[in-house]
């Protein structure tokens, strides 16, 4: 096995994350990624843990949700030899879209992308930093579908597990690498 594709240790790379109290509203542990990034060594072991979960597969595109989601895509495309699809908030992609509206806490929100970015049939692994309630994601999941797409997984950086966001996609390989409990 190549060294970039041996285990990682997770608690490693939870070191390289910052925990910041009350934000963004008082009562809420904000899980701050930005500092794992900006480790070299953390950030490329991130990737290669994501990237060795799919690379057994024929993955033809990975998926982006904006806007962290265009953090990890094109990173874990590159590693697995795919393409890389983003999908937008709205208004920002310029030709014809497939569009989803969701439900948030507080209204609802819209997801865009290209109507050609999916071929019908073909494999697409979709990623963004953060699996919590899952809203997101399950928009980008109706996305897909509307295009014919095959959905080879749901990947994640982290995932805030007692919010049991992953419940919402029992057909799904659903992979997260760091986990918090509270």
């Amino acid at each position: 096995m190549p060294e970039a594709m041996k285990p990682v240790n997770v608690e490693d790379l939870k070191k390289l994350v910052r925990t910041v109290p009350d934000f963004p509203k008082p009562g809420i542990l904000f899980y701050d990624i930005t500092t794992l990034l900006k480790d070299r060594t953390g950030f490329a072991k991130l990737i290669d843990a994501l990237a060795a979960h799919y690379i057994e597969q024929k993955i033809d595109l990975v998926l982006g949700i904006e806007a962290r989601g265009f953090i990890f895509g094109p990173a874990l495309a590159y590693r697995l030899n795919a393409g890389f699809v983003p999908v937008r908030k709205p208004h920002k992609l310029p030709a014809p879209v497939a569009r989803v509206t969701y439900d948030l806490e507080y209204g609802s929100d819209v997801l865009e992308i290209h109507v050609d970015a999916i071929a019908p049939g073909q494999n697409v692994l979709l990623v963004d930093d953060l699996l919590a309630t899952g809203g997101t994601m399950e928009a980008t999941v109706k996305l897909v579908k509307q295009l014919g797409g095959k959905i080879a997984g749901l990947g994640f950086a982290v995932e805030l597990d007692f919010l049991k966001g992953r419940a919402r996609f029992p057909e799904y390989d659903v992979f997260s690498l760091l986990h918090y409990d509270e």
